[in-house]
């Protein structure tokens, strides 16, 4: 037997350290090479990791939640198959499948699983167990149900007795139920049995019990009003309402108000993309000096292109926004405006000296609000697509971001970042450009507002841009160049033809 530990893998540049978010496999388990052990969390995004080994899963070695380094043992997988190995001179069986002459008989299966003819008592590797099937409760009828030689008489919801008389015939006749035994002739129910379980019994009529069942109530804990103590149909719903009306005041931001204030304070560790998007925004804040301008712009025959996009057959099946239009105009101005689309290097081959690296390739970084946190993965080469090809970028990005499957490679080397602050509502905003970028632009929201067109007072569509830039590179007459540019094309998608 060979025991293999696997050490997390460095899943991007400059990973050190990750968080183990879930287990998809578990002791006992067999995975095949490349199967997902589980996922893990990294200053990046969200990784799977798949397994270098075949085997059986032995241990994990990282409880779900706990951070490690890299290079730190986390799952341990053995190669060897469970049980005794088959014998030398015997056939090797196939996978998940006895020799037809093995097939163990009834009476031995009961007995544990141990096959005839001195074969493994334990399952072959990749032939474990199989689950019971599920078996669904038999509805009652008033006809008798025969009992199973077996497994004794099925199980089922006791019918609302009428009289005690009543009451005790059907004690007696179902005793089996309680524990099938009744059929093979042990342990048959007695009159004073059927009378301690009447005393137990909630009474409750069996579409009552079904919806407690459904409700996850037990009617034990329900007050019964019923005329002979029975739970109604009423007692559940006044004892779900109250149930709820507790569960909201406990989940509620302020349900905690009885308590002193030094324990009414959440404590949230920092951590993974937190951690990572704190400390990136620190940095740039505080080394790159920020410059920012804004610029109202009648938006409103993009919201015409829009809509025609939308409508053609080219476009069929592809999510449409005004984002799309900002983003080829953001392309287009940074090609008018190369310095925009820059990184500032310090000290360039150990130097004490500093350079300017203008990128002649566009990788558009689109910022994203996910559940884990400020993402902003990048299109790759992104002046190279059509706007069909942008379109299905955009949506493709998006998609992956909303599900946290965004992977390292994706947020590594932007070259410019658009942040849609317009798609909360937002009118405008001073964005913190991203680490090794220059420029970002922030997109408000689009609304009606009054706009002087030819001297007359019209309701147009209407976006303020804001962008941030790093005035070691850009200076002030080069970020209103570009972003006149880039409402210029707003104003008139036309020119995109050009």
């Amino acid at each position: 037997m060979t025991l293999n530990k696997f050490n997390l893998p460095d899943v991007g540049e400059g990973l050190t350290e990750a968080e183990i978010v879930s287990w998809k496999v578990k002791p006992g388990d067999e995975v095949a090479i490349n199967d997902v052990l589980c996922e893990i969390e990294t200053a990046k995004s969200l990784v799977e990791l798949p397994s270098p080994f075949a085997g059986t899963v032995t241990e994990l070695l990282v409880p779900e939640g706990a951070t490690v380094d890299v290079g730190t043992a986390i799952i341990s997988v053995s190669d060897a198959m469970h049980g005794d190995p088959t014998p030398a001179d015997a056939p090797a069986p196939m996978y998940g499948k006895l020799p037809v002459d093995a097939e163990p008989a009834a009476s031995e299966k009961s007995d544990g699983g141990a096959a005839a003819g001195g074969l493994a008592a334990g399952p072959l590797v990749g032939s474990g167990p199989k689950a019971d099937a599920v078996k669904r409760r038999p509805r009652l009828t008033r006809s008798a149900i025969p009992a199973d030689p077996v497994h004794g008489a099925p199980e089922v919801e006791p019918v609302q007795p009428h009289s005690m008389g009543d009451v005790l015939d059907e004690s007696v006749s179902a005793g089996a139920t309680d524990g099938g035994t009744a059929a093979n002739g042990a342990d048959k129910p007695t009159l004073g049995g059927a009378i301690s379980g009447l005393m137990n019994r909630v009474l409750a009529k069996p579409p009552v019990r079904k919806i407690a069942r459904d409700l996850g109530i037990d009617l034990a804990d329900v007050v019964a009003t019923g005329a002979r103590g029975e739970v109604t149909r009423e007692d559940l719903v006044s004892y779900q309402a109250q149930r709820d009306a507790e569960v909201d005041k406990a989940d509620t931001f302020w349900g905690a108000s009885g308590r002193p204030q030094e324990q009414r304070v959440e404590r949230i560790p920092v951590k993974g993309v937190r951690k990572a998007t704190a400390k990136a925004m620190v940095e740039s804040a505080f080394s790159a000096p920020h410059v920012s301008i804004f610029v109202d712009v009648d938006a409103s025959r993009t919201m015409e292109f829009v809509k025609r996009l939308k409508a053609s057959r080219d476009f069929e099946g592809i999510k449409v926004s005004p984002l799309l239009i900002l983003a080829k105009a953001v392309i287009w101005a940074a090609a008018r405006n190369p310095s925009v689309n820059a990184t500032w290097v310090d000290n360039p081959d150990g130097s004490d000296s500093a350079e300017i690296h203008v990128k002649h390739f566009m990788n558009l970084g689109i910022a994203a609000a996910t559940p884990r946190g400020l993402m902003v993965p990048n299109i790759k080469n992104a002046q190279d697509l059509s706007l069909k090809e942008l379109a299905l970028a955009l949506n493709e990005l998006a998609t992956t971001a909303r599900a946290g499957k965004t992977q390292p490679a994706q947020m590594q080397g932007g070259t410019l970042t658009v942040t849609n602050i317009g798609a909360l509502g937002i009118d405008t905003g001073t964005p913190i450009i991203n680490p090794g970028e220059v420029a970002i632009v922030a997109f408000g929201t689009i609304k009606q507002k009054p706009w002087v067109l030819d001297g007359e007072v019209i309701p147009r569509w209407i976006t303020t841009l804001g962008g941030s830039f790093d005035h070691r590179v850009v200076d002030g007459d080069l970020s209103a160049r570009f972003m006149a540019d880039v409402a210029a094309i707003l104003e008139e998608p036309a020119l995109l033809l050009d």
